[in-house]
């Protein structure tokens, strides 16, 4: 399985069990077609399919190949976004809500490996969330007392039990989980195509019309169906309603080999911003019949296409990771993509722009749970039937206590609109190093220049064809961003990543 692009390598894109799928090649009429292969879309295939709907899934590119390759699988009722900060958008009612389906989706992951003997290194282990040294403990009060009210299993303990460094107080929430994300999914794929779903990849959807039966198009062909899920990450189906109520983060994560039991196997978080997330892998590969463990940091995210240098982000994160922990070298790097809803929760449900079309998108740092809370909610939303928590992750919701951070983030994409008048960032492109890329300013228009390992120029329009922000380049994984809604395109200027469904259109040098 590959989908790795630039210089980066997910620690998960080791494994070689993904099965392979063929492209959709003639029309099609099924109950539900899925756009999108990750955990998100495989979970409503799955939950559907349980159910004896007939379920097609379309995949741009190779099976999880998106951001379920790119996680680090924390599988957490801890949530980032901090239960005090809940009751303050929603109240106490739905922050129990919160708790009650991410625990659920915990229980749901287990329960599908147990059933289908998903081999897959799942673990139940404690996670701790701890402030820095210098930094104030009161939002770990805050957050105990708000946990609680919510029922969520936790409590103060003196210390996380790290070796390397003494945390200071930190509150442990009992019963969390992590696995191997990407044989999950095998195990996964091995159910759905056993209960009668059909996969294909490398079918990359242009376009999905609503409906009383509602379509969606790929490589000239149709797929029509009582329903349509987009489980894309970002909507490729939306051009602005839902774009509007989140924002693109990218996220960056090492893999570092250290001493075998060095670190004790739990999830660890700190309360800084952007904060440090920290689990170990545990299964039996070529690392640890060396003797070694290896750790997964995550962290110093920022909003997409707004950094300087995204390969400083990485060297920040390892050196971060190297003053704590016995780290003996960093064998893996990568980011991606966290897509940060302005009230903290995931958009899950109708989407009331097209008939029987649905989504599940704002992962908010929580990929694996949204996207097993999505499989449930949206198998019960299309069979009809009554579920708890359709209203807090609806994403036609209205949160006026939210309305300040709505007000920021499209204010970014104001700004983003506006660099069409700004200068390049560079003035020629023979400034351009081999194996990079940079934006130019050409007369009234905007080039994403690439200068290959052998000197040759490429020049693409730097508008994203989504809704026209201008692009960016990221030296770390080498490729063109948008900072408004998170599309990625490679350094050849494909599309990797939607929104967008069309490459940025190629310019004579």
């Amino acid at each position: 399985m590959q989908s790795n692009y630039g210089k980066t390598q997910s620690l998960w894109m080791r494994e070689e069990e993904t099965p392979r799928f063929g492209h959709l090649d003639s029309d099609v009429n099924t109950d539900v077609c899925i756009v999108g292969t990750g955990i998100a879309g495989l979970m409503c295939a799955y939950e559907l399919a349980r159910e004896k709907y007939s379920v097609v899934v379309l995949e741009a590119g190779v099976l999880a190949g998106g951001e379920t390759s790119r996680t680090t699988a924390h599988l957490s009722f801890a949530l980032d976004d901090r239960y005090y900060e809940l009751e303050r958008l929603f109240g106490r009612d739905c922050a129990r809500v919160a708790y009650e389906s991410h625990a659920r989706a915990v229980d749901e992951i287990e329960e599908i490996i147990v059933r289908h003997g998903i081999s897959c290194e799942f673990t139940r282990l404690d996670g701790y969330l701890f402030a820095p040294p210098d930094e104030s403990k009161e939002e770990l009060e805050q957050e105990l007392a708000a946990a609680l009210r919510a029922g969520v299993p936790v409590e103060r303990v003196e210390r996380a039990p790290l070796k390397g460094f003494d945390t200071g107080p930190a509150l442990r929430f009992s019963n969390q989980g992590q696995f191997n994300p990407l044989r999950f999914v095998n195990g996964l794929t091995d159910a759905i195509t056993n209960l009668g779903g059909r996969i294909f990849t490398k079918s990359r959807v242009t376009k999905v019309q609503g409906g009383s039966r509602p379509t969606a198009n790929s490589r000239g062909y149709t797929v029509t169906a009582d329903a349509v899920i987009v489980a894309t990450n970002s909507p490729i189906n939306d051009n602005l309603t839902i774009h509007a109520r989140q924002s693109p983060y990218r996220t960056y994560a090492i893999g570092a080999a250290i001493p075998w039991d060095a670190v004790p196997r739990a999830l660890y978080w700190d309360t800084l911003d952007p904060y440090h997330y920290v689990r170990l892998k545990s299964s039996m590969d070529s690392l640890e019949r060396t003797g070694n463990d290896v750790l997964i940091v995550g962290g110093a995210d920022h909003r997409q296409g707004k950094a300087e240098d995204e390969t400083e982000h990485l060297e920040w994160l390892e050196k971060w990771t190297r003053d704590r922990f016995p780290v003996l070298d960093v064998r893996y790097k990568w980011s991606g993509m966290v897509l940060e809803p302005a009230d903290s929760l995931a958009l899950i449900g109708r989407d009331n722009a097209q008939e029987n079309v649905y989504i599940a998108t704002g992962d908010s740092g929580h990929g694996m749970t949204h996207g097993v809370i999505a499989g449930m909610l949206l198998r019960d939303l299309i069979m009809g039937r009554s579920n708890s928590w359709a209203g807090l992750y609806d994403p036609s919701r209205l949160t006026p206590q939210a309305a300040s951070e709505y007000l920021k983030d499209n204010a970014e994409v104001v700004g983003s609109l506006a660099s069409w008048v700004t200068p390049g960032e560079i003035s020629s492109k023979d400034n351009i190093a081999p194996g990079c890329g940079a934006v130019i300013r050409s007369g009234l228009e905007k080039r994403a220049v690439y200068r290959d390992q052998y000197g040759s120029f490429f020049s693409y329009s730097a508008v994203c064809p989504h809704l026209g922000c201008i692009v960016s380049w990221n030296g770390a994984e080498e490729t063109w961003d948008c900072p408004c809604h998170g599309s990625r395109f490679d350094h050849l200027g494909k599309v990797i990543r939607g929104p967008a469904t069309q490459d940025l259109e190629a310019l004579e040098d």
